[in-house]
């Protein structure tokens, strides 16, 4: 994660419990989809029901391209009169997204592919996030770092054999998957 999530308090003092079951739950997220840029989470007292207090959690997570976005209202659910189930509802509902997310990042859809092609990786530009294939009979093919699925870009270098799915891109032939 490239900043720390923030993790606020409305309605009710701060509490360092709290905040280390948030923390928590953020890096397990964070490992799920390590590419996460940063993100908040919200923990109101929403308001006094007869029966107690009632919890609301939302989560805001920045990836690339995106933001996630999970309110988790108590509705009618009695359970949400403890924090920490609430907390745990609104992570479990989150990390459902971020899957999805990071399935259509990988493009990894019920589809049948198109057949791998061999090729090395030919030119990276880690700081902008993209790079280029060189196949075997010398065409310069498109990708980007979010194409990467069994590694990381950054544990790509110059002449690192890699495998791919290609599609017409706007500028030229394009990786849509690539495996190192």
């Amino acid at each position: 994660m490239q900043h720390p999530v923030k993790v606020e308090f409305h309605g009710f003092p701060p509490s360092d419990a709290i905040t280390d079951k948030v923390t928590r739950r953020v890096e397990h997220l964070n490992k799920l989809y390590p590419k996460i840029i940063d993100g908040r989470v919200v923990i109101e007292l929403a308001h006094h029901h007869r029966k107690g207090q009632i919890f609301r959690v939302h989560i805001e997570l920045n990836v690339p391209g995106e933001r996630l976005v999970i309110s988790h209202e108590p509705g009618d659910e009695h359970t949400h009169f403890d924090v920490y189930v609430t907390i745990r509802d609104a992570f479990d509902a989150m990390e459902r997204i971020l899957q999805a997310y990071a399935q259509k990042m990988r493009r990894d859809t019920k589809r049948h592919e198109a057949p791998l092609t061999e090729g090395r990786v030919y030119r990276l530009f880690p700081n902008e996030g993209f790079g280029f294939i060189t196949t075997s009979d010398d065409r310069e093919v498109f990708f980007d770092a979010n194409a990467v699925v069994d590694k990381t870009f950054e544990s790509l270098v110059v002449g690192s054999p890699v495998r791919f799915c290609e599609e017409a891109g706007e500028e030229g032939p394009q990786a849509t998957t690539v495996h190192g």
